[in-house]
């Protein structure tokens, strides 16, 4: 099943914005992010911690809502689901 991953901020550079991707039927969010660490490790590691749970600073959001609100890095994926990648950004 094919599910869009929105890249944003210093993600952009890492895995190129907007695109496509497959995944297998009842995937979840933290599968595709360690699929998608495992052909970038710079993104990878940019995301994780070394005990493996995702940096507290991260934010993916599933369908517009939190994965903290849903179901966390265990959330599912279903056909056509957009999951949106973005790191902190300070401003002032």
């Amino acid at each position: 099943m094919k599910v869009a991953v929105r890249a944003f901020a210093e993600f952009r550079d890492l895995l190129g914005g907007e695109f496509s991707v497959s995944v297998r039927e009842g995937e979840s969010v933290g599968g595709l992010l360690t699929a998608l660490g495992s052909t970038n490790p710079a993104f990878q590691s940019r995301i994780r911690q070394s005990d493996g749970n995702l940096k507290p600073a991260i934010i993916i959001l599933l369908n517009g809502r939190s994965i903290h609100s849903l179901r966390g890095l265990e959330s599912g994926l279903t056909e056509g689901d957009v999951v949106a990648i973005f790191s902190p950004i300070a401003g002032g």
